[in-house]
């Protein structure tokens, strides 16, 4: 089997959903502007620099859905997909994503982002598989702002995967990954894949790609 994995978040999206999303709840009134906006970059930055605390984010990140409630998330996120995503939703990466389903491959998008933002992000970019950090629910079935299971974050990615592959009674060896990332945060997938590519690469995967010689992909420029 051919397994192709994209992240999403800068490598699918020129963009960071799962912070437009904050910005998109700070814009609609959701949040408090005073308090908000700096904690968000702060998670930002963290991520970006590798030492994001994934527990204490989704807890931030998913408080003002929580407590909005199932229906009005729904409203606002379909308002988000229309203003947010859709416009950076790039020909380059829809052909990218066409190309390998129109091979045969089983492609799947990995991401470090929460399942309430990144679900109807997939369908929209056509795929059906997605692993996404899940999100606990209370007893009424919405979110209580803990995360199920293993989240899809840096080594979780390759339990997550390797989760899925046991489910399909499979292992590493029956596949052939080609896994597209931007974030040095995936390197432990990236090390996993046959076939590594450097997507639109921050400055340290860039580094590391050129330096072991893996494929670098522009796709927005």
């Amino acid at each position: 089997m051919n397994l192709t994995l994209f992240d999403l978040d800068h490598t699918l999206l020129p963009i960071d959903s799962d912070y437009s999303w904050g910005e998109f709840s700070l814009k609609i009134g959701w949040v408090d502007p005073a308090s908000f906006k700096a904690k968000n970059d702060q998670f930002f930055a963290d991520y970006q620099a590798g030492q994001l605390d994934i527990h204490e984010y989704v807890k931030f990140s998913t408080e003002a859905v929580r407590l909005k409630g199932p229906e009005l998330a729904a409203q606002a996120h379909l308002q988000f997909m229309q203003e947010v995503i859709l416009p950076n939703m790039k020909p380059s990466a829809l052909n990218l994503i066409k190309q390998h389903q129109d091979a045969g491959d089983h492609v799947m998008i990995v991401t470090a982002t929460n399942e309430f933002v990144t679900r109807p992000i997939a369908t929209a970019l056509g795929v059906t598989e997605l692993i996404a950090v899940e999100l606990a629910r209370d007893s009424k079935g919405w979110i209580n702002g803990e995360i199920f299971g293993t989240p899809s974050f840096k080594t979780g990615k390759v339990a997550r995967v390797e989760q899925w592959l046991s489910a399909q009674q499979k292992s590493w060896q029956d596949v052939h990954i080609t896994f597209y990332s931007d974030s040095l945060n995936d390197l432990s997938l990236l090390e996993k894949a046959q076939t590594p590519v450097a997507t639109n690469p921050d400055a340290r995967l860039r580094q590391l790609a050129t330096d072991r010689g893996w494929r670098i992909l522009e796709l927005f420029t």
